[in-house]
């Protein structure tokens, strides 16, 4: 699309674009486009490291009986999130750097939309149950096995792949009975809901009412939880007369308390630049947004295959190396 028309169509309303079939146009780059081809490499290479990551987790702890443990389970339920969100975006990101295809169909936008968010719940949850796991690992040890079961897990796993997308599904069916009229340019490779509802030239307040509650009673509240999760974890590791075992406490911790920061972090941040960054450069808004669905896809399985003992163990023995060199990661 040439650059003139993809500025007509900042002053037009969206049912006037073509009333058959209303579409977004992607400016995904602004003011980069000269070096798109450039900035092809880091994207292509977070994509390879995310999906060959996350597979290469879930292919490990499904080919392992001694990883068939509840822990190992919930990971690969984070896996499977990590790996929704990296693919939820890319079809049009890919398709704008291989195809130089900038327009989407409103209910294609809708989908996508539908996809990033429900993914990025089920992701806060599944770290809310790994640090309720964590937290009876540690604080009630004896306790664990009969607490944390194979069954509890299927169940936690049942709510988590429901309770995203029915917190979802209304604040992306809405969006179909707003009008859109302005600009109906956005500053993404892909569609998020805290941009695209302000394309709307209505009242959208129970839109960004119920938007903001579905934030405060799963991300929010998940938030909560899993500080109060690692406070009661601390108080019991400081507890411990041994260094040797509170180093060991926490050990157990680090994978995914690493987690939680590289999700929680950027999703914070990303909340606060659409809320109260409204004069930002659309860049800083670009790069807030690729640092939230980019980065935890990609750093989690790096950090789990570094930072877990047993998950190294079992890669070096896939990767046919000796038993001496596990020892010197730790």
């Amino acid at each position: 699309m040439s650059a003139q028309y993809s500025r007509s169509l900042q002053f037009m309303p969206l049912s006037n674009i073509t009333q058959f079939s209303p579409m977004f146009y992607l400016t995904s780059f602004p003011g980069l486009e000269t070096i798109k081809q450039w900035i092809f490499i880091p994207f292509f290479f977070m994509y390879m490291v995310a999906i060959s990551g996350n597979c290469f987790i879930l292919i490990i702890i499904k080919t392992s009986p001694r990883l068939h443990t509840p822990m190992y389970y919930l990971l690969s339920l984070l896996a499977l999130t990590d790996l929704g969100l990296c693919v939820s975006t890319l079809p049009t990101t890919m398709g704008i750097f291989w195809f130089n295809s900038h327009r989407i169909y409103f209910g294609a936008c809708q989908i996508q939309m539908f996809c990033i968010h429900s993914f990025s719940f089920m992701e806060s949850s599944v770290l809310l149950i790994m640090s309720f796991d964590r937290f009876v690992a540690i604080c009630h040890p004896l306790r664990y096995s009969v607490i944390i079961t194979g069954q509890q897990v299927v169940r936690a796993g049942l709510i988590i792949i429901f309770r995203g997308p029915v917190a979802t599904i209304p604040i992306v069916l809405l969006l179909k009975a707003f009008p859109y009229c302005g600009s109906v340019v956005l500053s993404h490779s892909f569609c998020l809901h805290q941009e695209v509802i302000q394309l709307a030239c209505t009242d959208t307040t129970f839109n960004n009412l119920y938007g903001l509650m579905v934030v405060v009673f799963t991300v929010m509240l998940d938030l909560v939880l899993i500080t109060l999760s690692y406070g009661l974890i601390l108080h019991t590791v400081a507890g411990l007369a041994s260094q040797e075992d509170q180093h060991r406490a926490f050990q157990t911790c680090t994978a995914h308390l690493c987690a939680v920061l590289v999700f929680f972090v950027p999703m914070m941040g990303l909340s606060l630049v659409h809320r109260f960054g409204k004069h930002a450069p659309p860049a800083f808004h670009l790069l807030m947004a690729i640092v939230y669905l980019f980065v935890p896809p990609m750093l989690n399985p790096i950090i789990y295959s570094i930072k877990t003992k047993e998950i190294r163990r079992v890669i070096i023995k896939f990767l046919g190396l000796k038993k001496a060199s596990s020892e010197s990661w730790g």
